[in-house]
């Protein structure tokens, strides 16, 4: 038997057994990755250099592509070496660490999301004191508890999983360090503090999930309420992505943790946190871009700045 203090490495569960199929696996990771760098690097490009864009919504929406590109770089990234070199392991620390980052990156995006639905329905049920209630320094300040609260979670999860003696070996059940999986190689019945921890979580969770149904209820009613179509199509349009959003991360990842035991299996399992874990960072920016006109505009004129500037720079060269 051992315990966490003689556990140096962990070993993660592989995409594939044959080295075609994790080459396969590699190729695929790799675009999904760079698409995800792409989209949300040209979401926050966009944001940051069009004036138009600094809004609290597109504040928000810049804040939301930081944390995909850092969700998706906490555990693709791994996952791509380990086919590439046909590898199953991960240090302590680089474990411990993977664990800090996912468990700070979902619930501070996850409390984003919630603070994205207030301001949809200020937006629309209370535009009249929208400049009041999300003034620039309150957009701040709730991004600023946002991100602080993410980094406490992270900070009680990660502290409370590694001190747990561990002596059930030392394989993960998962292509990353993921806590309930690491909670199944513990011991001692210490790892009930954790449970205990989760299922506050849980609760807190679910309380922002109710939050975020009352407000589309009560932006619906709204919405219902505008007498012209025009107008209904307009309000919508700026409701749509964020719900389409936030129903990808709840959908994908209430069914991860949510499914019955009954159709549990560790492919299944490899799958579902796959999806959960990479699929919405890489179609965020994909739905945002599609179904928001102002972000589809601001695009189109940060492209032909830079082919108009990169033409101006080769006729200077050429002259």
């Amino acid at each position: 038997m051992s315990n966490s203090s003689s556990i140096t490495e962990f070993l993660l569960l592989p995409f594939a057994d044959t080295r075609k199929l994790q080459l396969l696996h590699f190729w695929l990771f790799l675009g999904i990755y760079l698409a995800a760098l792409l989209g949300n690097g040209l979401i926050i490009t966009t944001i940051t250099c069009d004036h138009h864009l600094h809004t609290p919504m597109y504040f928000f929406l810049l804040n939301l592509s930081l944390l995909d590109l850092g969700s998706i770089s906490t555990t693709l990234p791994k996952a791509m070496a380990n086919s590439l070199w046909d590898n199953r392991d991960i240090s302590y620390l680089g474990c411990a660490a993977q664990v800090f980052m996912f468990v700070f990156f979902i619930s501070e995006e996850y409390c984003l999301l919630t603070i994205m639905s207030y301001d949809r329905y200020v937006a629309i049920c209370k535009p009249l004191h929208y400049g009041t209630l999300l003034g620039s320094r309150a957009c701040v300040h709730m991004a600023a508890a946002a991100w602080g609260t993410g980094f406490l979670y992270a900070v009680l999860h990660t502290g409370n999983t590694f001190s747990l003696p561990l002596c059930q070996g030392n394989a993960v059940d998962q292509f990353f360090c993921e806590i309930p999986q690491i909670l199944k190689l513990s011991c001692s019945h210490s790892y009930l503090r954790e449970v205990g921890l989760l299922l506050v979580s849980a609760c807190l969770a679910f309380g922002c999930f109710v939050f975020i149904v009352v407000s589309y209820v009560q932006i619906f009613r709204a919405v219902l309420r505008i007498p012209s179509e025009q107008g209904q199509h307009k309000a919508f349009s700026t409701c749509l992505p964020h719900l389409a959003v936030v129903s990808l991360f709840v959908s994908t990842s209430f069914f991860a943790y949510l499914k019955p035991p009954s159709i549990s299996s560790p492919s299944l399992d490899l799958v579902v946190s796959f999806l959960y874990t990479v699929l919405p960072p890489a179609m965020n920016p994909l739905i945002y871009s599609m179904r928001n006109q102002e972000v589809k505009d601001a695009l189109r004129k940060l492209f032909s700045w830079t082919f108009f500037s990169s033409d101006k720079v080769l006729i200077s060269l050429h002259k």
